[in-house]
């Protein structure tokens, strides 16, 4: 398994394989991050939090790098976000034989880049994903490789922002639900009163989301 990773095993446990919960964090940030939330997600997952592979200095991690030109503008490394998206895809399929896991039930969820590239690997690699939960981001759709006869249709997507997002803004995120009802997912954007992060509501509502899926 090449991602550094911590778990957080179900507290309850059947017969049945558990399924996936994989926390992918945002850019300067670590696994530690989104593991905060784990003690207060639903009981039956299997939850692992993974370190994106870029050390970035004095700290943090990032997926896949981030430009800023002399203008303020960003750009990102797409081609460094398309091997951080088939680096994920390969995790999951990693984590499910490591752990012994429900590979039809693997739920993604994850915070600005993190959720960039949920949402690329949930299109580009549907047969591994069930759910997205997808907070602060946006879809980018120049890495993500839409296939030729799609199967999106069990694909559940919730997504969030925050309406003073000073990082991404919330016109990026407001494409998402558009984008998505085009091949055939219907989804909502919900917006909060917060900046980059997630407010206490949005934690409340996407954990009920999450709860109520299955």
């Amino acid at each position: 398994m090449q991602l550094t990773h911590i778990i957080k095993k179900p507290a309850i446990t059947t017969d049945e394989k558990s399924p996936l919960l994989l926390l992918l964090h945002g850019y300067g940030s670590n696994e530690e991050d989104l593991f905060s939330f784990a003690e207060e997600l639903p009981d039956h997952y299997f939850i692992v939090s993974a370190r994106a592979p870029i050390e970035m200095q004095p700290y943090g991690n990032a997926w896949y790098h981030i430009g800023i030109d002399e203008n303020g503008v960003k750009s990102s490394d797409n081609e460094g976000a398309v091997i951080a998206r088939d680096l994920i895809a390969q995790f999951i399929d990693d984590a499910i034989k490591e752990y012994n896991l429900d590979p039809f039930n693997v739920t993604l969820l994850g915070f600005s880049q993190g959720t960039i590239l949920s949402y690329a690997v949930a299109l580009t690699y549907p047969e591994k994903v069930k759910n997205v939960i997808g907070l602060s981001g946006y879809i980018n759709e120049d890495i993500i490789d839409l296939k030729s006869n799609p199967s999106y249709s069990h694909l559940n997507i919730y997504s969030s922002h925050g309406t003073v997002d000073q990082v991404i803004p919330l016109e990026a995120a407001q494409k998402t639900p558009a984008y998505l009802k085009n091949i055939g997912i219907e989804s909502s954007l919900n917006t909060f009163p917060v900046g980059h992060g997630v407010h206490p509501t949005n934690f409340y509502e996407f954990k009920e989301w999450l709860s109520n899926i299955d």
